[in-house]
């Protein structure tokens, strides 16, 4: 309930500066960098390291890696189609993809199943969203925020130069080492900051009440995020006969709001600030409702 509170308090926060005008113009691309630099490196050092795989753990982590592919490979089709320009499509190619399985997803999964359930929320989070995105959505950035085009040297030397990329490499190299307790508590702190600068940056882009021209793209990303990818995951359940409880926490993370680091990295890049924040803003804000949806219908399911 703390976090529920924490994401809305956090979004209005940042809205009521934005009417009020006192933070300057570029505050949301300040507080993001801190995110991508400082925040989220922090957090991918202290919980990457912790991570302990099984056979029991594979579900999780099959399902996020091909919700994700799938995903991507239908928003770019959409983006397409529907004609969207190269910020747009980068912005969703980050925020319609990617979900937010751990802030959100923690205490929404605990709500429905308890305790117990997070170990699976944590590996889902942990080896796809976060590895995705160190390395998806790196190389989304150097594609998608390029005015002039790229080559494989260029978007090689963006992918291994970006800080959640290099964090995640050298932590994986630390899987198993317990850091001593000072170094531990100073990367909790640290990684804390994400969600609340995060969202605060999100309240200070917020627009209530989109242009025309970006109604079309927020209800794709949206669409594709709430709705597609847990339908994706509930066939994949389906195809390779899953089912039980771990099925179930794997669709519903699947169906999760946006990712909040997702919408930093896209502001950060230039890819439709906005556009992006709306989509945050609002889809958080959707997840709370979608969620329990698949929780009912996956009780029949899968149950």
């Amino acid at each position: 309930m703390d976090n529920f509170l924490l994401i809305g308090l956090a979004i209005i926060a940042g809205y009521v500066l934005q009417k009020l005008k006192i933070f300057p113009n570029d505050a949301p691309n300040t507080l993001n960098k801190f995110v991508i630099y400082i925040s989220l490196p922090a957090m991918i050092f202290l919980q990457i390291p912790k991570v302990e795989l099984s056979i029991n753990m594979a579900i999780p982590i099959v399902i996020g890696w091909i919700t994700i592919s799938v995903s991507a490979l239908l928003v770019l089709a959409l983006s397409r189609w529907m004609n969207f320009n190269k910020e747009i499509t980068g912005a969703l190619m980050l925020v319609a993809v990617l979900g937010n399985t751990s802030f959100l997803g923690i205490p929404i999964i605990n709500a429905y199943f308890g305790a117990d359930a997070l170990p699976y929320v944590i590996v889902y989070d942990q080896m796809a969203t976060f590895i995705a995105l160190a390395v998806y959505g790196t190389l989304i950035v150097s594609i998608y925020s390029h005015n002039s085009e790229l080559n494989v040297k260029i978007i090689v030397h963006k992918v291994v130069t970006f800080p959640p990329f290099l964090s995640l490499i050298i932590a994986l190299f630390l899987i198993g080492i317990e850091f001593p307790p000072v170094i531990s508590s100073v990367l909790a702190t640290l990684g804390a900051t994400i969600v609340p600068l995060a969202l605060v940056a999100v309240g200070l882009q917020l627009q209530l009440k989109l242009p025309g021209h970006e109604i079309k793209p927020f209800t794709t990303a949206l669409f594709v995020k709430l709705i597609v990818s847990p339908i994706l995951a509930a066939i994949v359940c389906y195809i390779l006969g899953w089912n039980g409880e771990v099925a179930r926490i794997s669709i519903m993370e699947a169906g999760m709001g946006p990712m909040i680091t997702a919408g930093a990295v896209a502001s950060m890049a230039g890819l439709a600030p906005r556009l992006s924040a709306s989509i945050l803003g609002y889809g958080i804000l959707f997840a709370f409702f979608t969620t329990a949806v698949i929780y009912q219908l996956t009780d029949s399911f899968v149950g």
